[in-house]
């Protein structure tokens, strides 16, 4: 029986002309980002409030030009409590908020999601936010005396799957760029937390750029379609590196090569790429946060350094 997944490749080239058709020319309505000042015990607070008057005024633009569906996901950003590092509406738009204590936290986990990250399903539970914020919950309830932070990481321009971006690890190679700086301002911050990554598909791939480059101690690999290292020793990092895949995810019949700059590699699941593997479940490709999950429980005990915790394939 033919898996579904090469349809779903062969689709991308297909769409390539429509999508380039209702983009080109279209005129950007957005600002660019105010300054901030750079992450710092110090700053932590005037970072936040920074970037919330960045969400304001793109509130503001949204309203004004109609735009419903941005409006209506800026309005949710903008709910009191919430605080975001980073925001920038241009384009698919990036954003980083953080759940919990950055600057008193004693374990940090960062989400990287995958293709098709956007501002308006940031919040969706499949997504960065409403995933970060499933793992932060998760982590109160089996480690309630851990002081723990949670980071949604919307800092790439996330591919779309109806591209051919999503086939190469061009993104990849300036998300972990900005991956690095990121983690960077988060060990000036707080240099006493543990990290974590938790990278989920084309995501995994970001973080597998970045690894020989950032200080985490975990990285968590799921639902990848390869990191282009062919193993944990090629990723040149002294994080823990786990890897998992559900049962009902699709990229297991992704085929696991680089050739002439398309594709990633070998699979992390697979026992000679050396990761350590946890069981994910039975879910889909877009489940692997869902509260509830065998994969939701793995991937936040991982986040909470709890090694001896996690249930293995």
């Amino acid at each position: 029986m033919r898996s579904p997944a090469p349809r779903r490749f062969l689709a991308v080239g297909a769409a390539l002309a429509a999508v380039a058709a209702t983009t080109a020319g279209t005129p950007e309505p957005y600002a660019a980002p105010q300054a901030r000042p750079p992450l710092s015990p110090a700053t932590l607070d005037a970072r936040y409030t920074a970037v919330r008057g960045d969400i304001q005024r793109a509130y503001d633009t949204a309203r004004d030009v109609g735009d419903d569906s941005r409006a209506e996901a800026f309005e949710a950003f903008l709910t009191p409590g919430r605080r975001f590092l980073a925001f920038d509406a241009r384009g698919h738009g990036r954003a980083v908020e953080v759940i919990g204590d950055l600057a008193r936290a004693e374990r940090v986990a960062v989400v990287v999601p995958g293709a098709d990250g956007r501002l308006t399903n940031f919040d969706n539970p499949k997504w960065a936010g409403g995933g970060a914020r499933a793992v932060y919950r998760q982590a109160r309830q089996v480690a309630p005396g851990v002081r723990v932070a949670v980071v949604a990481w919307l800092g790439y321009a996330s591919p779309s799957t109806m591209s051919a971006t999503v086939l190469t690890p061009g993104r990849a190679v300036d998300g972990a760029r900005k991956l690095q700086r990121f983690v960077t301002e988060l060990h000036d911050t707080n240099g006493r937390a543990q990290v974590a990554l938790l990278c989920h598909s084309y995501g995994s791939v970001v973080c597998g750029q970045a690894a020989g480059a950032v200080r985490v101690d975990d990285i968590a690999l799921y639902g990848s379609p390869g990191v282009t290292a062919s193993s944990v020793t090629d990723m040149r990092t002294g994080a823990r590196v786990w890897a998992g895949r559900a049962d009902g995810d699709w990229t297991r019949y992704v085929p696991k090569r680089h050739v002439a700059g398309l594709g990633f590699g070998p699979d992390p699941v697979s026992p000679s790429f050396g990761a350590l593997r946890f069981a994910a479940g039975t879910g889909s490709h877009s489940e692997y946060l869902r509260p509830g999950s065998v994969s939701l429980r793995n991937l936040t005990f991982i986040a909470l350094g709890r090694a001896s915790e996690v249930t293995h394939a």
